[in-house]
């Protein structure tokens, strides 16, 4: 009877909340509409709600509210001409027994605009500095040229080989050297960060009721939460190893984002108000080889893959190669503008993948502890500023002249104060390993394979289900 009269009480309670949020479905006590969603936040789901809600409406996370904004107009309202309000980023349990209220990706106020701010300015500094950043992804993309003629046009998968090779260019601009594909460390780090990936995907989004109901108890039962926790424990191992090393190695000529936060940590150990620590300084990294791996890694390898199902226009982008730029030119990220055509294909592979899922929550002044969700997916699919939005189409980024243009609804990286940090970087990497492998290769399917398969896999990633391509020198 008890249990009844709690549960009548958390409904009534539910509907008080709702009267204070945009509309959306009735929500149930614990469950709120996990249900509805059969316990998976699947973009194409959040858009189908829009014809029944709106553009703005509320969901329940168990107990949590959470806002979805969808469509350009509303999700540039909420998280640009509103950023301060929605800029905040929920900490659950199981992010602070994980990261802390440490580094880029999960902290607030402060602390986020100092290492935030701090990790641009490294950033866009090593793109321009003598170790130019650009000349590095240059380098990567010649190896992973070699790699795939190794396999002398016979059927491949190549997702190891581009994982491996855009790892160690943020390798290279946090740690300030690269990794061998056989180095055991390096191997580790890349399941470290896969895992880390999908299984707070899986913690954040489908249970988080479970770990934040009972944090206590769940961190000393068994589970997949436990293996995310040892990755988590071997990459701080690691990042510190690289600290100590880099301590002992200091010439006072930072050549890399370590180097620059050492040197950062020394000039403001005397502020009071300064963030910058170790602990800081290794989940800054850690966050940043979580954010520059995965995501530019899946999208190129959705980009072979459209190119093998579109061969037509992968001829297209390859007749535009030949035309423009001599066999022996280095491939610059400056070249895009002689390359409109295979620059607009990129772009499209971009929205049409979409790769970055539902995972950036954000808080909001609505009510306490309520989350946004800005669903970029309905951005990027919007009938309004996209003529085939379901279709795989270049011309979404040309005029009638041929010439690229840039599109106001284009937010694969979001937008705001919580925009990608490593947009740019993500932007010359893809630019320059596509437009190499365009040049050396013809992509296509191995013989007696008929079909591509273009669902994704749900994760905080939305990654192609694996396949095998072969590479036909040109």
């Amino acid at each position: 009877m008890k249990l009844v009269c709690l549960l009548i009480l958390q409904f009534l309670k539910l509907q008080w909340m709702r009267t204070q949020l945009p509309p959306g479905p009735v929500p149930l006590p614990i469950i709120g509409n996990l249900w509805l969603l059969d316990f998976k936040l699947r973009r194409e789901t959040l858009s189908k709600l829009t014809n029944i809600y709106g553009n703005i409406y509320t969901l329940w996370m168990g107990q949590t509210p959470l806002v979805v904004l969808n469509g350009y107009k509303a999700v540039k309202d909420g998280i640009v001409t509103h950023s301060e309000e929605v800029s905040g980023r929920p900490l659950t349990p199981f992010y602070r027994d994980m990261m802390g209220e440490k580094g880029i990706f999960l902290t607030n106020g402060h602390t986020w605009k100092q290492q935030r701010r701090f990790g641009m300015t490294i950033i866009r500094s090593l793109a321009l500095g003598k170790n130019n950043l650009e000349h590095q992804i240059q380098t990567e993309a010649r190896h992973l040229v070699d790699i795939f003629a190794n396999a002398k046009g016979k059927p491949f998968d190549p997702h190891t080989s581009i994982v491996h090779a855009i790892a160690n260019i943020i390798c290279a601009v946090v740690f300030g050297h690269c990794f061998s594909s056989e180095d055991e460390s390096f191997s580790k780090l890349i399941k470290a960060i896969y895992f880390k990936w999908d299984l707070t995907f899986f913690a954040f989004c489908l249970t988080p009721q479970l770990y934040d109901a009972f944090p206590w108890l769940m961190h000393h039962l068994p589970g997949p939460h436990q293996e995310v926790f040892a990755y988590n424990n071997f990459m701080h191992r690691l990042v510190m190893k690289e600290v100590q090393a880099h301590e002992r190695q200091n010439t006072g000529d930072p050549q890399d984002l370590i180097d620059f936060y050492l040197a950062q940590i020394t000039k403001t150990k005397d502020d009071p108000t300064s963030t910058f620590n170790k602990e800081n300084m290794v989940q800054t990294v850690v966050d940043l080889l979580l954010g520059g791996t995965e995501t530019t890694s899946t999208t190129l390898l959705w980009a072979l893959l459209y190119m093998v199902q579109y061969p037509e226009i992968q001829e297209k982008v390859q007749r535009e190669i030949e035309a423009v730029l001599e066999p022996s030119h280095v491939i610059s990220y400056e070249d895009r503008k002689k390359l409109p055509y295979t620059n607009a294909v990129i772009h499209e592979a971009l929205r049409y993948s979409n790769v970055t899922s539902l995972l950036k929550f954000n808080l909001c002044c609505f009510l306490q502890g309520t989350l946004v969700l800005p669903n970029l997916h309905s951005v990027v699919y919007d009938t309004e500023h996209w003529a085939t939005p379901w279709k795989f189409n270049p011309d979404h980024f040309l005029d009638l002249d041929g010439n690229f243009v840039n599109k106001e609804a284009f937010l694969p990286f979001s937008a705001g104060h919580r925009v990608c940090l490593g947009e740019q970087m993500a932007r010359v990497e893809l630019f320059i390993f596509f437009t190499n492998l365009l040049r050396a290769f013809t992509f296509q399917l191995p013989e007696g394979v008929k079909e591509i398969n273009l669902e994704y896999i749900l994760g905080a990633i939305l990654q192609p289900h694996p396949y095998k391509l072969c590479a036909i020198p040109r």
